[in-house]
Parts: structure tokens; sequence; C-alpha cells
């Protein structure tokens, strides 16, 4: 337990350090070393580690950081990520970094990509346009393209020309980093006392900001932790979280919900470092196809894809039975609309198939948790009285 609270502790500092203090200092370390930040939900970052940098994800301020300027690029109904994420551009917490990368998840994200063209952050920055279709000669085509053009644009900073071997390396790295992740959440599913979400999120978010290599050894040493009997059990029912993909909840309410009686046994924080669900062949001759393949044929439903040939509310049912779970909570940040438009389908597919669910809203920096405590308490209850 000694060795669990020191690397939760650590993982607590490395997750919430608005001035990416540990990614800085490993830049500057090497001389052909490059920060390249992404922002939620997915970016292969096997690419650039391959190519001697380090992905950085930029997942917000939430209640970290006053805004000021943020609120002056934006308008008052859009959801809150982008403007932390202006304000800490403009604050020059972003000073250092070499590019910036935006995956296609909304309009709001789109527009923070031309913005920080405008205030000249970083020597490149690209919206990352998710392919929408998914045949390989069409989808994988302009896919593969996307990632050679990141790809230059990291050669052109630091001269590296990325090996076969070099990128199969890190493809290797990051199936461990996933396979870990995915092992931890099959003990929590069934032990999830032993390491509580709050925790367990504090260990996913600290991966965004340091090597693969060092998150990885951090997950090993959680996951032989939990491996033992710790902890103790509580009468809570098992719940699903589904909606949280890009801006993050407040620590405070997945608190709220863990005290309101809901064991968070899987859920949807951090994305992108499980987007890819098994592995990604790390001994082809040809990785960047392998890299494609992967995207098109294994990623995990989301919001941000157009997927009408696997519809996503079957698939969340499909996750909430193979968890074991009570119920559904759909829990998005307000004016998110690829979280908010998908809702009512997948609440049509719970309600057919059965399975609970509530619903709320949040922003990154609310700190008004006790109307979501009351409603996750009474969900809690109703499921252990009456289903």
């Amino acid at each position: 337990m000694e060795r669990l609270t020191k690397t939760i502790k650590e993982c607590e500092s490395l997750a919430f350090d608005l001035n990416f203090k540990e990614a800085k200092k490993w830049k500057s370390e090497g001389a052909d070393r490059v920060l390249v930040g992404y922002l939620p939900i997915y970016v292969p970052r096997e690419i650039i580690h391959a190519a001697n940098g380090l992905g950085v994800g930029i997942m917000g301020v939430g209640d970290r950081k006053q805004i000021i300027k943020g609120d002056a690029y934006y308008q008052s109904y859009i959801c809150h990520l982008p403007r932390g994420i202006i304000e800490l551009a403009l604050d020059h917490n972003l000073d250092g970094f070499d590019g910036f990368l935006f995956p296609a998840i909304c309009d709001c994200v789109r527009n923070l990509s031309g913005m920080f063209k405008i205030v000249k952050k970083g020597k490149f920055t690209r919206y990352f346009d998710y392919p929408q279709n998914f045949d390989m000669n069409i989808g994988g085509t302009f896919y593969r393209e996307l990632i050679e053009t990141v790809m230059a644009d990291i050669k052109a900073i630091n001269g590296v020309e990325v090996t076969v071997e070099q990128l199969n390396h890190s493809i290797a790295l990051y199936n461990k980093n996933r396979s870990l992740i995915e092992k931890i959440y099959n003990i929590r599913q069934e032990f999830p006392w032993r390491l509580s979400a709050v925790d367990f999120y504090h260990v996913l978010r600290a991966g965004l900001v340091i090597p693969v290599e060092r998150h990885n050894e951090m997950l090993e040493e959680v996951y032989s932790v939990i491996q033992n009997d710790i902890g103790e059990p509580m009468d809570n029912i098992r719940i699903v979280i589904s909606g949280s993909f890009c801006e993050q909840p407040p620590i405070g309410l997945i608190k709220s919900i863990e005290m309101a009686g809901c064991y968070i046994i899987d859920d949807d924080f951090m994305l992108g470092s499980r987007w890819i669900m098994g592995d990604v062949d790390a001994t082809t001759d040809n990785p960047l196809n392998a890299l494609v393949s992967a995207f098109l044929e294994k990623s995990v439903p989301s919001s941000a894809i157009y997927d009408v040939d696997n519809p996503k509310g079957k698939r969340l049912v499909d996750q909430v039975r193979m968890r074991q779970a009570d119920g559904v909570i759909f829990c998005a940040a307000s004016f998110c609309d690829p979280a908010l438009l998908d809702r009512p389908d997948l609440q049509k597919a719970c309600d057919e198939a059965g399975v609970a669910h509530i619903n709320f809203q949040f922003h990154e920096n609310t700190g008004q948790f006790k109307v979501i405590k009351e409603q996750a308490g009474t969900f809690s209850d109703s499921i252990k009285l009456w289903v």
C-alpha cells in the first residue's frame, strides 16, 4: 500500500501540472527532442514517439486556473475546454511546445486550431481530421496521408527519419500501455474498492505528460499492488459512465459519484489512452498501415466518429453487460454537441435492453457537486431497492 500511495501521489502531481514541467524537462535533456501537444481525444502517439518526440495531452484547466482572456475568444454557449486551453496559450504555459494537433471532435476545437495559428504557438499546428469512411482504400488512404504529414512536420524540426524498427518499437510500447490499463480495469470490475476511480483517473492522466516507458512502469506498479486483497468492499452499485470523453469532469464530481454509493467500473475518461482495442501489429514491415488498420478496425465507440454500421447504443449495452454493471450514468459536459446529440439514441438502447440510467451535465470547473451527489445517490438506492 505504501508503494501504491507513493505512485498515486506522484501521478496526481503530474496530472494537473498546467506548466508541463516534466515534459519540458524531458525535452531539455536531448537536442533533437520535440514536444507535440494534442487535444482530446485521440492521436497515434506512436508516430511522435518514434520520431524522438513526446505527445503531451492537453486536457484543459479544470478548476485549477481562472479563465479571463479565454472568455474573450469564444461565445458563452460552448463547452469550457477551449477557453481554458487558449488561456494556457496566452499565459505562456505552452511555450516550449514544438507543435500542436487538434483532433476532429467538434467545431470548437476546429476553431481553436486556427486561434493557435493566429497567436503563433508552436512551429506547426495541424487539425487532425479523423476519417469518417472506414474503407481501407478511402478512409485508410486519407488517414495514412494525415499521419505522414504529421511525421514530416516533426522531421522538419529535428531531422529524425523514422525507421520501421523505431516505429514498431513505439507501437509495442503503446500496446503494453493499453494492455496494462485494460488489466487494471478488469481488476477494478471485480474489486473496485482496491483502487478508487479518482486514484485511477490520476494514474491515467499522468500518462499524458510523461514518456510512455515511465508510465508503463507506474502502471505495472499499480497493477502488481491491486492484485492483492486490499481495501474494504462497500454496498455500492457498479456503474459505467458515458459522455466524458473530451472535456474532463472535475475530480470533485468523480469523487461525489463514488461517495454517493457508485463504483465506477468503466468510463470514457481519458478515452484516447484506450482508443485502440487490442494490439496494433508491431512486427510488420509496414507499421504505418498497421496503425491505419487498427484505427479503422479497432477504434472504441465514440461520438467523434460516424459509425453507421456498428451502432453505439448496442456497444454501450454490450459494455454494460460485459462489465456486469448495474446501470449507466450519462455524464457530459454542457454544450458538448457530440455527446449530447448521441445521448437520446444511447438512452433508447438502454431502455430497450432494460439498463437503468440517469444523466446530468457539468463544466470542468463546476464547484456545485451537492445536487449531482444527491442524484447519483438516489440512482444507487433505487437500483438496490427495486432492480
